[in-house]
């Protein structure tokens, strides 16, 4: 039940862990640092799929699927990858009850087998842009797991290009950061900072990394998804080559950019509270329950509600929103209001005896809720108006709860100071070393610095030495 939830105030990360077990939304497995995705929270992970997938779609990309097993000696084509990837490698050394020639890893990300075929398929300018997607699981040997958010294995999707030139390339690794922009605060309701990370937060082998960015209910900063320039590095690697319109052989320039299962832990500390789950309607999977109110009502007052209910259940399922009729007579309305606010069912509407001599119903939105009595002629288009009000509530409710505990601060003291309140804009000299020193002695990581915060150079909050302009620090998970 919901009350049964560690308090936020209390402790959020018993809470967070207290709500995805209770929520039904993943469980733990007796596989040492992954999780078993209930149904609960595999349709959250549905829904982002058909979402995103159109997004990419719309752009040009195709779906593919490459092997989950990688010839250990692809990861070591690209010295700074496999560095950069070695300490999270899960390795396959013995199958089919004898050694392997040749150890295989578990995919950790497919840039090395992917690009193996692209060696393979591309062969002139003609062939570009290719534009691929791939739906996959990943495994990376983590020490320290939180469900969703870091787990073993997780689900996920990474995008791998290919483009003519490093315009192009860029281009397209700006373009996908600005889709996963878009997903997330138009659908997820997570307002998100978009920008650069710094070299040190580089995913390993690429040229430049992007990242968006999101403050969770702790202060924290979540990185959401991130979109990266490889350049030719991976080309180079594996001789990924084609001939130009000048007839000579040239690389290919090339991007990666993903979103994980992780957005789902995001959903959920952004807009969750004590009482359990909230999920964006445009996320959700049940949108609606109505509940019965009998009471002492006759039997034939029971069967008029019921029929009403169905009506309307069966009204709402023609406007396309996802419905739940809960006319389980072994559960009191109490205990039916907490189970749909702890599970996350954006709308509840109560009819009675008394609601249908009125021609009325009550309706309650899961964030704010409290009552609305509603006509029964008007609650089909209610309903669909509390929701899209619901699905902008929770953006403008996470906008203002980020920027009023995002802050600048202009000396180490201050950073160390507000360390806990959220993000800090400071400046930094890019040293990586101050940029360890600062992770080491407050906890702060730099997060990106963010396209839309105008640049001026200043100090250095630790060295007093030039910064090119202020950078995003945050604790993070």
């Amino acid at each position: 039940m919901a009350e049964k939830l560690t308090p936020r105030e209390k402790g959020f990360s018993e809470w967070y862990v207290d709500l995805v077990q209770k929520a039904k939304l993943a469980d733990y497995s007796d596989v040492k640092g992954c999780m078993v995705i209930r149904p609960n929270g595999y349709a959250l992970w549905e829904n982002m799929q058909r979402v995103l997938d159109k997004m990419f779609k719309d752009l040009g990309h195709k779906n593919a699927y490459f092997p989950l097993l990688i010839p250990e000696s692809y990861l070591k084509k690209e010295a700074e990858h496999v560095e950069g990837f070695n300490p999270q490698l899960a390795v396959v050394t013995h199958a089919g009850g004898s050694k392997l020639e040749e150890p295989y890893v578990i995919r950790p990300t497919s840039e090395t087998i992917i690009n193996r075929s692209f060696a393979k398929w591309i062969q002139s300018y003609r062939d570009l842009p290719l534009l691929l997607n791939q739906w996959a699981n990943v495994m990376r040997w983590e020490m320290r797991t939180r469900l969703f958010l870091r787990t073993t294995e997780f689900l996920w999707q990474e995008g791998h290009t290919c483009h003519e030139t490093e315009e192009d390339a860029e281009k397209e690794t700006r373009q996908m950061l600005e889709v996963y922009r878009t997903f997330a605060e138009d659908y997820m309701a997570m307002p998100v900072m978009t920008g650069q990370k710094s070299e040190s937060e580089r995913f390993a082998g690429a040229l430049r990394t992007y990242s968006i960015e999101a403050m969770m209910q702790d202060k924290k900063a979540l990185q959401a998804g991130t979109s990266h320039n490889l350049g030719q590095n991976f080309a180079k690697a594996f001789d990924t080559q084609f001939q130009g319109r000048d007839g000579k052989m040239h690389h290919v320039w090339q991007t990666s950019w993903g979103v994980s299962t992780r957005l789902i832990g995001g959903l959920i500390m952004t807009h969750s509270d004590d009482a359990g789950l909230i999920v964006p309607p445009k996320l959700a999977a049940t949108h609606v329950v109505i509940i019965p109110i009998f009471g002492k009502a006759s039997d034939a007052e029971k069967a008029q509600v019921l029929e009403k209910t169905n009506a309307l259940a069966a009204d709402l399922r023609k406007a396309g929103l996802g419905v739940v009729l809960d006319d389980d007579d072994t559960k009191s309305p109490g205990f039916k209001y907490n189970e749909h606010e702890l599970i996350g069912t954006c709308l509840r509407i109560e009819l009675g005896p008394k609601d249908l001599a009125k021609n009325s119903c009550v309706m309650v939105r899961r964030d704010v809720r409290q009552k609305e009595f509603v006509s029964l002629d008007e609650a089909v288009s209610k309903a669909q108006a509390m929701l899209d009000a619901m699905q902008k509530d929770l953006f403008t409710k996470a906008k203002s709860f980020r920027d009023s505990h995002t802050f600048e601060v202009n000396s180490y003291e201050e950073l160390k100071e507000k360390a806990d309140q959220g993000f800090l804009l400071a400046h930094w000299n890019l040293d990586p070393k101050v940029e360890a020193r600062i992770k080491e002695e407050t906890g702060l990581t730099t997060r990106c610095r963010p396209f839309d915060l105008k640049q001026e150079p200043g100090k250095c909050v630790v060295t007093g030495e030039p910064s090119p302009g202020r950078i995003v620090f945050s604790k993070a998970y």
